[in-house]
């Protein structure tokens, strides 16, 4: 048990952070408008997208 408290566990965190690190640095290399931020849907352009299935269905 020591083992795995003393050497395995911070290996795993130590590759988690790692990896996480790589996976963020990565947007450098995304083509400019990928690298953006998602588009903000107002509550009104959503409600417009919503079709309710009662109505779908008659």
């Amino acid at each position: 048990m020591v083992v795995f408290r003393q050497h395995i566990i911070p290996f795993l965190v130590i590759i988690a952070f790692l990896f996480a690190l790589v996976v963020v640095s990565a947007r450098i290399f995304l083509p400019s408008d990928m690298a953006k931020p998602a588009p903000i849907v107002s509550e009104f352009e959503q409600s417009k997208l919503y079709i309710p299935l009662s109505k779908a269905l008659h």
